[in-house]
């Protein structure tokens, strides 16, 4: 698990109370319940109106794959894949039959099953390119879903501010409530700022993220497959697998390690 969004939220949240605190303020001021209510629920009721019910129960059951989703390990599908391509090399391609039925990576297995199987390379990159583009269509349902409640929760506080004013004014009689009145109302845009900066874009930037490193995997991984299927000797499928790769994201080699000593 990448902890780097809940990291990121706790952080934001820190600044958030240490200023309040630097101010003298108090957060209850800020906890109240009906901005609350109005912010939080209208804006994801807009979100659901925006959609289909089964985009709004998708994106929700993919809510906590921003905070434990796993970041895509490349050197190490690298390495798998050369050891493949090795053992491809030297039993054959219906060796990897077995392979296929112990990865628990299912795009992979079908990669594999297929080879196995004799699936033509052309026909198996169209295969493994649905695959992949299936995958970064479905994500964008959830990734759309938070960026678009992330439009609408600032105008959904500034509609609860609104409302609140239009409650102040009837009470002009009353000067002596006025100023916490006012304070009050000022709280729904502050929550529709805050919900939308601070949880809604994150998770869906978040979410994006995650997506874009997994369809990195996959694409790295039928590349490698199908070189595999070519015959790509061992040593320069990893060289080229290595080579699609940032090199932030991947181990240094024995050699590369060798030559900055």
């Amino acid at each position: 698990m990448d902890p780097a969004t809940i990291i990121g939220l706790v952080l934001a949240f820190g600044s958030l109370y240490a200023m309040i605190t630097l101010e003298g303020a108090h957060l209850s001021a800020l906890l109240l319940p009906a901005p609350m209510i109005l912010v939080f629920g209208a804006t994801i009721a807009v979100g659901l109106a925006g959609g289909t019910l089964k985009d709004f129960i998708f994106s929700f059951k993919a809510l906590p794959r921003a905070f434990m989703g796993k970041k895509p390990n490349p050197q190490e599908t690298i390495d798998n894949v050369v050891e493949l391509a090795e053992k491809a090399r030297s039993e054959g391609l219906l060796s990897l039959e077995q392979n296929a039925a112990e990865v628990d990576d299912p795009f992979l297995k079908v990669a594999l099953q297929n080879i196995a199987d004799g699936t033509d390379g052309e026909d198996l990159r169209i295969l493994l390119e649905d695959e992949i583009n299936t995958k970064a269509s479905s994500d964008k349902v959830a990734i759309k879903f938070f960026n678009s409640l992330g439009g609408y929760a600032p105008t959904i506080g500034i509609i609860g501010t609104v409302v609140s004013l239009t409650h102040v004014l009837e009470n002009l009689s009353t000067p002596d409530t006025l100023g916490p009145m006012i304070a009050t109302a000022f709280v729904a845009t502050l929550w529709g700022l805050l919900s939308a900066n601070f949880i809604w874009l994150p998770i869906s930037a978040r979410l994006k993220r995650l997506s874009d490193l997994e369809v990195e995997q996959m694409t790295l991984l039928m590349e490698g497959v199908l070189a595999l299927q070519a015959g790509s000797q061992p040593r320069l499928l990893g060289e080229r697998l290595r080579a699609m790769v940032p090199a932030h994201e991947l181990t240094p080699t024995a050699r590369e390690t060798s030559d900055a000593a």
